[in-house]
């Protein structure tokens, strides 16, 4: 496992990629990313290094960043808008009240008040799990328990619990004004420079009866290693991965190449999310092919059809024929590229299964019907040079995309 000093520096922790979405953004470089991070997880589930670690994403919100300024040593929370150009820093209520509004504000306003007592020396950022008045009490499969949805997965804590955390967790829970998980810190000497490093080192910090905090870090069980048979078929869709990757490695790489909003490689990722939003699974590659096309198309057809002026329809008609010139040499290229993102959902989906044999807290979905079982939001991988997610997009994507959230941006 790598050391907390190894984790992955960038800029700022604002936006990860799905796993499978390596290949459209990078081409080639992207696949065999992909591979490398998909071999080092089974490692690490068997018990080996493997190169990654891999962290929990909790569905909290909103995403809170909280610490020392080290332009004066004052403490402070911030949402995102830390890193606006003009950042919005919160060192008092008043701040907050200045620049937020809503539930939002109520919810900075708790973290104001209870989170210097950690005694947080650096910066870290955490997501949000509750705070005052988000609590509640359920009977959640068959148990009473405390329950809070900070987004969309509803996180319930049984009043007996054993497990990782001990059967101390729902007296912690119950105790506490607030609820948080620390995922990322920074260092930097202002806060335009500051540097962020997946994971947190929370051992340091002290003790509150009023804050119940924990970092994201995936604590390995044993039960969640491969058997034999487990290793060998997950060994063989790798190797188809590979081989689709290799024949569509022309094409991906000129995928990556086009960034605009209409380019080939965006408009893929939007289809694919049209899927993920009904529900539907993404197979038949053949199929997928030959709708993407007529995806593209109308996309850029109906851009056309908004247009007023010639030279500016125009435009768009050149976005659409430089498109169709890489589509229409490029079939087996697409239908390549297609196989190797269903193949590494499928790699994906069996990484998944394994890592959710270990669950702190149980996570549902509130229904009309009460509560379903669902798994975590999903889980961060990260190694030397970069950090993808792992998400079952069927499932928690679908929800996330379609539920109305408990409170408001601000």
């Amino acid at each position: 496992m790598q050391n907390f000093q190894d984790y992955l520096i960038e800029d700022k922790n604002t936006h990860l990629e799905h796993l499978e979405d390596e290949i459209i953004n990078n081409g080639t470089k992207g696949a065999k990313t992909a591979i490398n991070f998909l071999k080092s997880i089974k490692q690490m589930l068997q018990g080996g290094s493997g190169g990654s670690t891999v962290s929990v994403k909790w569905d909290g919100a909103p995403a809170v960043f909280c610490g020392i300024n080290p332009e004066n040593g004052k403490f402070f929370v911030a949402t995102k808008s830390l890193f606006n150009k003009t950042p919005k820093i919160n060192y008092t209520n008043a701040d907050i009240s200045r620049n937020h509004g809503g539930a939002l504000a109520d919810k900075l306003k708790d973290c104001l008040k209870y989170l210097p007592s950690l005694g947080i020396s650096g910066i870290l950022q955490g997501d949000l799990l509750f705070t005052s008045g988000d609590k509640k009490t359920a009977n959640v499969a068959g148990q009473r328990s405390i329950v809070f949805t900070p987004n969309t997965i509803t996180y319930a804590v049984p009043v007996v619990k054993t497990g990782l955390f001990g059967s101390s967790l729902y007296d912690n829970i119950n105790k506490a004004k607030l609820g948080i998980i620390f995922h990322t810190s920074y260092t930097g000497k202002t806060i335009a420079t500051l540097k962020a490093g997946f994971g947190a080192n929370v051992r340091g910090l002290k003790k509150s009866k009023n804050v119940f905090f924990d970092d994201a870090t995936y604590k390995r069980a044993d039960n969640a290693a491969f058997t034999p048979d487990e290793e060998k078929a997950f060994d063989n869709v790798i190797r188809m991965a590979e081989g689709s990757a290799y024949k569509a490695g022309a094409f991906i790489d000129k995928l990556k190449k086009d960034k605009g909003p209409l380019s080939l490689g965006i408009q893929l990722k939007t289809f694919f999310n049209t899927y993920i939003r009904q529900g539907t699974a993404i197979t038949n590659t053949n199929k997928l092919a030959n709708n993407f096309e007529v995806f593209f198309r109308d996309r850029i057809k109906k851009e056309i059809d908004t247009k007023k002026t010639q030279a500016a329809k125009q435009k768009y008609e050149e976005i659409l024929e430089a498109g169709m010139k890489i589509l229409r040499p490029n079939r087996d290229g697409l239908y390549f590229a297609i196989a190797t993102y269903i193949t590494f959902q499928s790699a994906k989906a069996v990484l998944l299964r394994k890592l959710n044999t270990i669950q702190s807290i149980g996570s549902f979905l509130r229904t009309r019907n009460g509560y379903k079982v669902t798994n975590p939001e999903g889980y961060v991988a990260i190694r030397k040079g970069g950090a993808v997610k792992l998400v079952d997009r069927l499932e928690f994507s679908r929800a996330n995309f379609n539920m109305a959230k408990d409170w408001v941006k601000g």
